[in-house]
């Protein structure tokens, strides 16, 4: 049996080449620098309506302007970067917690100095604007910079509506703040120990079936008690979001990450479209499946993650996760496997659970001009592994962009995931391809599992919070309404399998997406379903199929998600394209049933 997993020698990341702590008088100099390059944008305020009719002169302003709002860029996010960073592994730390907020409002006021030129680029006409690109040559590189900048074009305000919205950001964001503190700080005795947010969701889903519900109970309990204020926070973030939608006159509540994400809503429906067909065949069915293999009739919300039998699953040290990931990234390019070796060889990553750090997992990318760092609670399980290869993927992809320059290689969501879920393919396909006949079942078993979360989990997170904002519009909802529509939004997605105790009711509460990130959610399936088109593409041709991900990688932010692969020959403005995708999750289903 193996020995609780240790996590004592597990890596921690030093931010000291950002800055060497609060005091760190570069931190200032930097925001002076902000300032300065934005006072020298705020220079040519006007100029660009002035020279119009001069496309030359206009070309070379656009390039100038461009030029310092990226500066100005870098400067400001590498001390947001460094804010948010250090933060996120001490949520329990006042000091950091005021340092995150009081940096967020000067930023803001910084920002605010640049807020007329994006205002001023889209009073151009689409000729205008043509005709001075294509007269100052070296403007052309901004192209799809300032195709998104003109995506915002019918939403935009005045500019002192768009300055008051900058200067309330940072009030607005202390509701953000406010729901991460309560989680950071949330803990739960279970079997005589404190646990943390992040250790009660890894027992509940660990092979002990009482400890499982013990955990799963006591963080209902833990988030029930805290649910009153975080129903406040998301209801609070809901009506401001609301209101701006209202001003914006977008057409749904989804729709201004769709404009951000730059994707077509019907291709969003037609992925909700094309899941949830499918929820009778794959998570239905799977969960059947399983509680038939554990000698059940149903399954506790608890068992759904569980292993299938209630031996202890194998642990993975840090240098064996290490080793995966490295070799089934070289096994896709020496270069992917080089690039994320260097975060192990540098303090990049933060890897280590303790107190006090925020659970979940990300790749901060700071700018083109530092790299990025990974952000996890490493715990030694199978998903811990996949979800190292996720990051990694993420911090890949950052690191491939940086020449295009901050502004170029911020991608959107549709095609930000694609590394990252590429990545858990790969370690997923050598762990399968290593295991035994006897362990095959277990394993990809996990795989569905981590297909439902991704995929079904994730429609049904987006389905959940389309309904809680419409009906937000008629008032703020009580704790109790919103546990409502999770529960009849969880229970359709999971099927009858699958048993919702009344302490279920409480688990929104936890998912910081719909607090940070707003419709975020459809992100993750679109990028998983996507994958899998990518990986049959990778089967048929693996010599082929490299340079022309490795050149949609390095691409970032340059291309539409439509423009980006057209070189595959995949549409994913078609719902046939996702239903695609889901049967292949049936088909691995079908795998597991033959094995059953």
């Amino acid at each position: 049996m193996n020995a609780p997993f240790k996590t004592d020698a597990l890596p921690t990341w030093r931010l000291d080449d950002l800055y060497a702590g609060r005091e760190d008088p570069r931190i200032e100099a930097d925001l002076k620098e902000a300032e300065r390059l934005n006072g020298e944008l705020a220079k040519l305020e006007g100029r660009m309506i002035a020279t119009r009719s001069r496309p030359a002169e206009l070309g070379g302003i656009i390039d100038r302007g461009i030029e310092l709002y990226e500066q100005a860029t870098n400067a400001m996010w590498g001390v947001g970067a460094f804010a948010s960073l250090s933060a996120s592994t001490a949520r329990d730390d006042p000091a950091w917690s005021k340092f995150e907020a009081d940096l967020r409002q000067r930023s803001s006021q910084i920002a605010a100095m640049s807020l007329f030129f994006t205002l001023e680029i889209n009073q151009l006409e689409d000729d205008e604007l043509e005709l001075a690109l294509k007269a100052h040559k070296p403007a052309q590189r901004w192209r799809p910079w300032l195709r998104r900048v003109r995506a915002g074009r019918p939403h935009e305000l005045s500019a002192d509506l768009e300055r008051l919205l900058i200067d309330k950001a940072p009030a607005t964001a202390n509701w953000g703040r406010l729901s991460d503190e309560t989680l950071a700080k949330l803990s739960a005795r279970v079997g005589g120990q404190a646990l943390t947010l992040s250790e009660l969701l890894t027992l509940s889903a660990g092979p002990d079936a009482k400890k499982r519900k013990a955990a799963a109970q006591a963080l209902a309990k833990a988030l029930g008690e805290r649910a009153g204020t975080l129903a406040l926070s998301l209801n609070t973030l809901a009506f401001e979001k609301q209101v701006e939608d209202r001003w914006r006159k977008y057409p749904t509540a989804a729709s201004g990450r769709h404009l951000a994400n730059e994707v077509d809503a019907e291709a969003v429906d037609a992925l909700e479209a094309a899941v949830v067909d499918s929820y009778a065949s794959v998570s239905h069915r799977y969960y059947r499946l399983k509680a038939k293999v554990m000698g059940r009739t149903h399954l506790d919300h608890w068992d759904r993650n569980c292993p299938l039998d209630s031996a202890a699953p194998r642990t993975f040290s840090w240098d064996e996760a290490k080793s995966i990931v490295l070799e089934s990234y070289r096994a896709l390019s020496p270069g992917f496997a080089d690039t994320a070796q260097t975060f192990f060889s540098q303090p990049w990553i933060d890897a280590k659970p303790r107190p006090g750090k925020q659970m979940g997992a990300y790749s901060h990318s700071v700018t083109a001009t530092r790299h990025p760092y990974v952000f996890m609670n490493y715990m030694g399980e199978r998903r811990d592994v996949l979800t190292l290869a996720h990051e990694l993927g993420h911090a890949v992809h950052q690191t491939m962009c940086k020449p295009l320059g901050t502004l170029l290689a911020d991608t959107p969501l549709t095609l930000a995931e694609t590394a990252s879920i590429f990545g858990e393919g790969l370690v997923f396909e050598k762990l399968l391809a290593e295991t035994s006949k006897a362990d095959r079942r277990g394993l990809l078993a996990g795989k569905i599992e981590d297909g439902i979360n991704t995929v079904v989990r994730q429609i049904a997170f987006h389905r959940f919070e389309t309904r809680f904002h419409n009906a937000r519009l008629e008032g703020e909802l009580s704790a109790d309404q919103i546990a409502s529509l999770w529960m009849e939004i969880m229970a359709e997605s999971l099927g009858p399998a699958v048993r919702l105790d009344k302490g279920y009711r409480h688990y929104w509460a936890y998912i910081s997406h719909f607090i940070h990130a707003p419709f975020y959610v459809y992100a993750y399936a679109f990028g998983d379903l996507l994958v899998r088109a990518l990986m049959e593409k990778r089967r048929e041709d693996p010599a082929k199929f490299t340079p022309l991900y490795e050149t949609l990688l390095a691409a970032g932010g340059t291309k539409t998600y439509v423009e980006a692969l057209a070189p595959f020959g995949l549409d994913p403005r078609q719902k046939a394209f996702w239903a695609a995708g889901m049967k292949q999750m049936e088909r691995l289903v079908d795998e597991f049933e033959a094995l059953v």
